[in-house]
């Protein structure tokens, strides 16, 4: 019997052992009524994203991110040519809810003609974090773009590693996400250190928060400010669970958890049960560390932004900045229905929020920090109208570090080692070369908001107002910004006197003339 032959027969034995077990077995009908030529339905059922990704969408189709919208932070991260030609794909006339934004024709801004300009300057934040509060590491942030919250446990070592490289080139800040503060984040990027139901990083053997233990963490490590998570926009009101498999010895050291067994955060803290223990909390946190407070929230409910804000004008006591998730939101897996229907999306969740504190007259005394597919450009520009002094961006950072949408972050099998734990995967991920990209594409953000800006005839992302942003409400009808939200004239902007300095700190960095475009590593 000749090779060939033998391997015919080898696979045919093989079928037809495929054909009997599929005959035999009860689970699924589709198999028992057509036998090894079923397996086909389910196999392009497991490939169905990466067929409509690269064979079957169009440009402006795909979900959570476009191709268009992919292809735009590539281009950014890689210093490519990220511009579009042929005019834009999208059916502006007849598509509700679009943004247009207005430029000016005159304004005290110019936006510079060299197509880098911009990339090779920092764009701050035009408030101080903690100022208004007198905390004593107050600070004013170098980037109104900084890197979400993602924990180390959700992601890999290797992309936390090339994030937090990333932010140190840029010098903006990365966010550590609720699992604690890794080996990964120290390696040059400052941090915002949040704290979760689960105290992650700063608990005791019984799983409750530890002051001590909090001290010591942000004594060691470049913490600029702490962030207490309630809830975020992937799964609000749900706590979390890290499966067994995934609680190496690493992450459990990081967490403070047992190795090995499932890791649970819960739905709520224990350390506060209302807006008014919450507001103690913060005080304390402020007062132990010197650091700036805030909170990080989807939004649902308004009764506790009410109340909050409330106290906050009775008592004098009160948070120094508040992120606000959108539902849209995503980089934690979640129930079908968390994911699509609970939290309101970030445009409507936000402005909510910030009318409360605007109608208080809070809004200028506290930062606003925004997340939720803010990484692009159009979006954050409307984010920025609404009051948004900052942006984080999660999947979008993803992506400029490898990440492909392959939409597999919750089974551990990332094939770009982003979203995993599998070391095998991880490693082809290489952290030093990633950095880079993940800061050029902040650079690229930042570059880009801020000459809408300048066409727009304001000098800062931050002094957009809701005047430069109508809506479609359809082929021939719009609503300025202002209308579709209800705010109030002069909403949505910082102090004057905020104003005012970051006018004097962008007109002092103001480059003279045109510039050669910076190399990969001149970035922020």
């Amino acid at each position: 019997m000749t090779w060939a032959t033998r391997a015919a027969a080898a696979g045919l034995s093989a079928l037809a052992g495929v054909a009997a077990r599929d005959l035999l077995q009860r689970e699924h009908t589709l198999l028992r009524n057509f036998p090894v030529i079923g397996h086909t339905r389910y196999l392009l059922e497991s490939v169905g994203p990466e067929l409509r990704q690269y064979l079957v969408a169009g440009n402006n189709e795909e979900r959570p991110f476009t191709r268009d919208q992919r292809r735009w932070v590539y281009a950014s991260a890689k210093k490519q040519n990220n511009y579009f030609g042929f005019g834009t794909d999208n059916d502006l006339e007849y598509t509700a809810g679009y943004p247009v934004i207005n430029h000016r024709t005159f304004g005290r801004a110019v936006p510079a003609t060299h197509v880098e300009a911009g990339h090779e300057t920092p764009l701050p934040s035009a408030k101080v974090l903690g100022g208004t509060r007198g905390r004593t590491h107050a600070f004013r942030p170098a980037s109104v773009v900084n890197i979400s919250a993602m924990s180390f446990g959700s992601l890999s070592g290797r992309a936390v590693e090339a994030l937090n490289r990333g932010a140190a080139l840029a010098g903006c800040l990365q966010n550590t996400g609720e699992g604690g503060l890794s080996e990964h984040h120290r390696h040059g990027g400052e941090l915002v250190f949040q704290i979760g139901t689960a105290y992650f990083g700063c608990r005791d053997e019984r799983g409750r928060f530890d002051m001590a233990r909090l001290k010591d963490l942000v004594a060691a490590a470049p913490v600029r400010a702490l962030e207490v998570k309630l809830s975020q926009g992937a799964k609000p009101g749900l706590g979390g669970v890290l499966p067994a498999a995934k609680v190496s010895a690493e992450i459990a050291a990081v967490r403070g958890v047992p190795e090995g067994v499932d890791c649970i955060s819960p739905s709520r803290h224990a350390e506060f049960s209302d807006a008014d223990s919450l507001l103690d909390w913060v005080e304390l946190l402020a007062g132990e560390t010197g650091l700036p407070v805030g909170l990080k929230s989807a939004v649902g409910d308004m009764g506790f932004w009410q109340e909050l804000t409330e106290l906050m004008t009775t008592t004098g006591r009160g948070v120094d900045f508040v992120t606000i998730d959108g539902g849209e939101g995503g980089t934690g897996a979640a129930p079908l229905i968390f994911t699509d229907s609970v939290s309101l999306p970030f445009q409507l969740g936000f402005a909510r929020v910030y009318s409360t504190f605007a109608r208080a007259g809070l809004h200028e005394q506290v930062t606003f920090i925004g997340g939720g597919k803010l990484g692009l450009p159009d979006n954050a520009i409307v984010a920025f109208a609404l009051g948004c002094d900052m942006v984080n961006v999660a999947r979008e950072a993803m992506l400029a570090i490898g990440c492909i949408q392959a939409q597999k972050c919750h089974t551990d099998t990332c094939p770009t080692g982003v979203a995993t734990q599998n070391a095998w995967l991880a490693h082809g991920l290489d952290p030093a070369l990633k950095s880079v990209r993940a800061a050029t594409y902040i650079g690229t953000l930042r570059r880009d908001v801020r000459k809408v800006a300048e066409a727009c005839g304001v000098e800062h992302p931050g002094l957009i107002d809701t005047s430069a942003v109508e809506v479609l409400t359809g082929r021939t009808a719009s609503r300025p910004l202002l209308e579709v939200y209800d705010y109030e004239p002069g909403w949505g902007l910082p102090s004057a006197a905020d104003q005012a300095d970051i006018v004097r700190l962008m007109t002092a960095q103001a480059p003279q003339g045109g510039s050669a475009p910076p190399s990969p590593d001149a970035v922020g």
